[in-house]
């Protein structure tokens, strides 16, 4: 499975962006996907997650109320809407496919700038 991220960007505080994440390759259907996002000198963390089964979604709380994770299984894209977006949502994005818990899939990354 290959997995490439895009749409990442530089915006100010309060402003949008949309990240997408393409998969081909051997998708399957029981793969949940995640976006994870990792900021300079820190570790990964995980942002949302949009369940294979029910689609059913979760967020961190420092995120709920302005992201909205979603997903186009007929073109297998997910998507990741970000609004009133924060300096503090200054990260790498990553999105990834899940199979349980465990993270199985990773792409490559996109960068998120949020300028005060």
């Amino acid at each position: 499975v290959q997995l490439q991220a895009s749409g990442g960007g530089s915006v100010q505080a309060g402003g949008s962006l949309t990240l997408s994440c393409a998969a081909s390759g051997r998708t399957s259907s029981s793969y949940s996907m995640a976006w994870i996002r990792q900021a300079p000198g820190k570790e990964r963390e995980f942002v949302a997650r949009i369940s294979a089964s029910d689609f059913a979604t979760r967020y961190t709380d420092s995120v709920k109320g302005r992201f909205t994770i979603s997903e186009d299984n007929a073109n297998k894209v997910v998507y990741l809407r970000m609004d009133s977006l924060k300096p503090e949502d200054t990260a790498v994005y990553y999105c990834a496919a899940m199979l349980g818990a465990s993270y199985v899939y990773w792409g490559q990354g996109t960068q998120v700038t949020v300028s005060s």
